[in-house]
């Protein structure tokens, strides 16, 4: 029995797709490395704690402020969490439609 590999042809759209897709989930990998650093109390002084926090806050565009708790750890958890959860969104709806 022989094999048959079949090569699909890429046009390009679904490669864009795909950078679409892990540039969302970079940002939101960015932003849950920020909530694990905050969460399990990292030295905020440290250099790769402020080089994260640097690329965090900026991602977290509108949502730091979104929620004011009395516990700090949940209001990081629940407004970092939630542009973590919007980058997900919108980067596979960006993808969706050019793909």
């Amino acid at each position: 029995m022989t094999t048959r590999r079949r090569w699909a042809v890429s046009n390009g759209r679904g490669t864009a797709a795909r950078i679409i897709t892990g540039v969302g989930a970079l940002f939101a990998l960015i932003e849950v490395v920020y909530i694990l650093l905050i969460l399990f109390g990292a030295n905020q002084v440290n250099s790769f704690f402020q080089f994260v926090k640097s690329l965090a806050e900026p991602l977290a565009l509108f949502f730091p402020g979104l929620f004011n708790l009395a516990n700090n750890s949940l209001e990081t958890l629940l407004n970092y969490g939630l542009a973590a959860v919007f980058w997900v969104v919108v980067a596979g709806f960006v993808a969706r439609i050019v793909s």
